[in-house]
């Protein structure tokens, strides 16, 4: 079994300095971050395997990059709603929060729900985590009826005119991912995307043209 300790070890021993400037470039918030590129987080988290404790430890460090593992190591079946609360509190990244949205969160009971939840919140990250779990959603849950992203759908609206700009992209690939799902859903998101271009807003204004580029059938 794992120790994190040795795990935090690991990434401290492949830090890049370089690689942190680069990623504060790209919106990526250089506290606690070491640097340390994906490829190298997923063959660690492979070597690992499923360790809900050590994913608890991981996340517990604040280190970026043991965020990230802690998001691939975790066992969906054992995480609660307490926990997914807990994680999304503190993030404060926008890369943290799409790993643990499409890495983790996507695959519990409770997905559905705290994208729901998660999207009429307050704070930043925790509502950029709705939408990102529901583009996920819209993915990956291949068996879940049309209904329940149909139900995403006034949320979309709703946040469209939030104007911070990693809850305004994330709204914006919530809405394409489940336009793209099928042929009726596509029909209902840009249905959507045209209420919401009649908004008053700038962020929704940009949501529904690029919504709607990617959704309407090129002629």
């Amino acid at each position: 079994m794992a120790r994190a300790e040795d795990i935090l070890a690991i990434l401290k021993a492949h830090a890049n300095p370089a690689n942190v400037e680069g990623m504060a470039r790209y919106g990526i918030n250089p506290a606690g971050t070491l640097g340390v590129t994906v490829p190298i987080l997923r063959k660690l988290a492979r070597e690992c395997g499923r360790d809900h404790r050590l994913a608890r430890e991981l996340w517990e460090s604040a280190v970026h990059e043991a965020r990230i593992v802690a998001t691939l190591v975790d066992d969906p079946a054992l995480v609660t709603r307490r926990q997914m609360d807990t994680m999304v509190k503190d993030l404060d990244s926008w890369d943290v929060c799409d790993h643990a949205c499409h890495n983790l969160f996507r695959y519990t009971p409770f997905a559905f729900e705290k994208a729901a939840q998660w999207a009429g919140a307050k704070r930043e990250f925790v509502r950029r985590a709705g939408f990102s779990l529901m583009a996920g959603l819209a993915v990956k849950a291949k068996e879940a009826p049309d209904e329940r992203f149909e139900a995403f759908l006034p949320l979309i609206e709703e946040g469209s005119t939030d104007d911070r700009n990693m809850v305004k992209k994330a709204v914006n690939w919530a809405l394409r991912q489940i336009g793209k799902r099928n042929r009726g859903l596509r029909v209902k998101a840009i249905a959507t995307a045209e209420k919401i271009r009649r908004l008053d807003s700038r962020a929704a204004r940009w949501i529904a043209a690029d919504a709607l580029r990617e959704l309407r059938p090129r002629e």
